[in-house]
């Protein structure tokens, strides 16, 4: 399939990929165009960024979650929404798993994927130095697509000197640069943004963004780059309406069972492929909101509560008491259900704030209380193994954990393995309907997950008819 597309990444975090994807994005929307967009790895702050912007999801391409055919897979499925794809890059441009493997980078996914890169430079503070940069970046990894430059942070003296000179010496297209824009500055919380709805005037400072890329980047050489990307080579079993062929999944049943969505300012961390790869195998998925709503979605008969940062509302979450009990009652009568992260900390007795002082009252599920440690816990990607039958479904599943709070049980059904690393522990609670800890699964990674959770939840359809 010909897919025109680019690459935005950068040589650090912090260099301004987001800021500068969503700029790009809305120039894109302004000459007509149905851009799409992905982010590289398991964030799933920056493309609630992107959708902002474009008003549709943006997707997750991630090489240590997938394989390179069933990404390029995932990646054709989504661009038959629109007719541009950008994909934003993850820390710098070669950093992958662990300290020394560039596996699932954002070169990895260049390379996998045959996508044209634009690297962004942030250069404040730099003059000629930045030549030395940009040479290690270019000749550390032949294979590496880089094909543009944007120099971040600079202004238009330093561009008119510099351009010419990483041109001549180095070889590679400057297609412009940005200078320091303050009134756009994005906060940030933890390792990852604020949440767009916690920054004022998101959508004017995205307008001023585009604007000033407009007047200082070549935007119409950066599409003739985007259109010249080589034809993007999928299986002819991932060109199906599926794009999830690592396992043939079938259709389980024409049931079309319920399945209520915690979607909300507390509950956000869903990845779009787990919705829909839910929807596939035959599910109705109802949003609801454990803050504002009193009570589950009428004729639900399964429950999935997302990750999210549940303990920035806790005095709303436990005075919402009505949802709490009607969450408890669900899950007590036998309901299936899955909690990550967030939603896990919301059914437990108690979660305490930040600094350690109140205490707040939650669904209950689970004993104890949950508080923050000040420092991360497990965290990075794993890999879930058990040699239990009832976690059949879930050996061999990909995840992540992110999470600064803490529970006095964390589950031991599976072990967590970090790759490339000899490190592993327990995790997680699984019973025979439900699935609740800590890490953010990527269904795509074992399909027939998807397949057992909905098969529940019909089962659960047939018992209460």
């Amino acid at each position: 399939m010909k897919i025109p597309r680019l690459l935005i990444a950068a040589a650090s975090s912090g260099s301004g990929k987001t800021t500068i994807t969503c700029g790009l994005l809305e120039c894109l929307k302004r000459r007509g165009l149905q851009p799409v967009s992905f982010k590289c790895g398991p964030d799933y702050i920056d493309p609630m960024f992107h959708q902002t912007v474009l008003g549709i999801p943006s997707r997750n391409l991630d090489l240590f979650f997938t394989g390179e055919e069933q990404t390029r897979g995932l990646m054709e499925h989504a661009c038959r929404q629109g007719d541009f794809a950008l994909l934003e890059g993850v820390m710098g441009f070669y950093d992958g798993l662990g300290i020394t493997s560039a596996k699932a980078s954002s070169y990895d996914l260049a390379k996998a994927t045959g996508t044209p890169v634009l690297l962004i430079v942030n250069a404040r503070g730099m003059s000629l130095s930045i030549l030395a940069l940009l040479k290690g970046f270019l000749t550390y990894r032949k294979d590496n697509n880089i094909q543009g430059i944007l120099l971040n942070q600079t202004t238009q003296r330093v561009f008119d000197k510099l351009s010419p000179l990483i041109e001549k010496e180095l070889g590679v297209r400057v297609y412009g640069y940005l200078p320091v824009m303050k009134d756009c500055r994005i906060e940030s919380r933890h390792l990852g943004l604020l949440l767009p709805e916690e920054i004022n005037g998101l959508q004017d400072k995205i307008g001023q963004i585009a604007d000033q890329l407009e007047r200082c980047v070549d935007l119409d050489g950066l599409l003739a780059m985007g259109q010249n990307a080589e034809v993007l080579e999928t299986l002819s079993g991932l060109q199906k309406d599926s794009p999830h062929h690592t396992e043939e999944v079938p259709v389980i049943s024409a049931a079309k069972p319920r399945i209520a969505v915690a979607r909300d300012e507390a509950f956000r961390f869903y990845y779009e492929d787990n919705l829909d790869l839910l929807r596939e195998k035959g599910a109705e998925l109802v949003f609801f909101s454990p803050l504002h709503d009193r009570q589950l979605p009428e004729n639900c008969d399964g429950l999935l509560l997302g990750g999210g940062y549940p303990e920035l509302y806790l005095e709303p979450l436990s005075s919402n008491k009505e949802m709490c009990h009607a969450v408890k009652k669900a899950i007590d009568s036998g309901m299936p259900y899955l909690a990550e992260c967030g939603g896990y900390l919301y059914l437990h007795e108690y979660l305490r704030e930040k600094d350690g002082t109140g205490r707040f009252p939650m669904v209950g599920v689970f004993a104890g209380e949950c508080q923050n440690k000040g420092k991360l816990g497990h965290f990075g990607y794993i890999t879930l193994e058990s040699d239990r039958p009832e976690c059949a479904m879930l050996t061999g599943m990909k995840a992540h954990e992110f999470h600064y709070y803490d529970s006095p049980d964390n589950g031991s059904s599976m072990d967590a393995h970090k790759p490339g690393e000899e490190r592993s522990w327990q995790a997680l609670h699984v019973t025979d309907h439900s699935v609740a800890g800590f890490p953010h699964l990527y269904y795509p990674s074992k399909p027939s997950f998807a397949e057992w959770f909905v098969e529940k939840c019909i089962c659960r359809q047939k018992e209460t008819k």
